[in-house]
């Protein structure tokens, strides 16, 4: 005799967070990318789950902004905007600088430790661009180089103990990441400037100076916002000249006619 089990409420949960968790991933690893669709029955057919707990996860993701409903086809990978990204690295300034200078004025011995660690990576790549000859990071390198930028800065929001801030910028700066519209790798100036920044926070909050990490905080999302926005600012120029030379040429018909 089959014997069915029906699942609990917390299995059901945790079947959710498999589906969040699988969804976000293939998001962040650009499997799924801007405009692609995601549709609950092929996901639990991956996961070996039901359509409920995935249909959660995906409503959760529209919720959080990775995913919207767009009529007529679905549910899609959202596609940002100029204005989303600037909007987006806003608020990662009021909720990041504000993180940095609570950290700056506890922060202990050990934790400045694990920060120091975690900055460490990125010399290491700049170690290795030299020795390749290459100028700038290649694919697998620049996924080393986004973990070790993300885990600085999510170490020291979850060293300020806010909790919601935490989940808050995680996942804008997933959009972000998703969303970069990076064409190459970053190079060696590039590398030693981020550097640079993380290590002037680790100073600045080792000696609980909330003032100096701040400002060091401030400017340094600052630069990563007009990074972004030059790029999209480039990709938009590009994706334009299709369109704008049929119409040029056409125009130059005319007149020759």
């Amino acid at each position: 005799m089959l014997v069915t089990v029906k699942p609990t409420v917390d299995d059901r949960l945790s079947m959710r967070e498999v589906a969040y968790l699988h969804i976000q991933k293939k998001i962040a690893s650009r499997v799924l990318r801007a405009g692609s669709p995601v549709s609950e029955l092929p996901i639990a057919r991956e996961l070996g789950i039901s359509r409920t707990p995935t249909r959660e996860a995906i409503r959760q993701l529209v919720a959080e902004g990775l995913l919207e409903e767009v009529p007529g086809r679905g549910v899609l990978v959202v596609t940002l905007e100029r204005r989303d990204i600037a909007e987006i690295y806003e608020l990662r300034k009021a909720l990041e600088v504000q993180g940095v200078e609570a950290v700056a004025r506890r922060l202990m011995g050990p934790e400045i430790h694990g920060l120091r660690q975690i900055a460490g990576e990125i010399p290491g790549l700049m170690e290795e661009l030299r020795e390749s000859g290459r100028e700038q990071l290649d694919e697998k390198q620049m996924t080393r180089f986004e973990a070790a930028d993300i885990g600085f800065h999510t170490y020291i929001l979850q060293a300020a103990g806010n909790r919601r801030s935490l989940r808050i910028v995680s996942s804008l700066r997933s959009l972000i990441r998703i969303f970069a519209m990076r064409r190459t790798g970053h190079d060696t100036e590039s590398l030693n400037r981020i550097h640079a920044d993380h290590c002037k926070m680790i100073e600045a909050i080792e000696s609980h100076d909330s003032a100096t990490a701040a400002s060091v905080a401030m400017a340094h999302i600052e630069a990563s916002q007009r990074a972004r926005l030059e790029q999209f600012d480039q990709r938009e120029q590009e994706a334009s000249l299709p369109r704008d030379i049929p119409a040029f040429l056409n125009r130059i018909r005319a007149e020759l006619a």
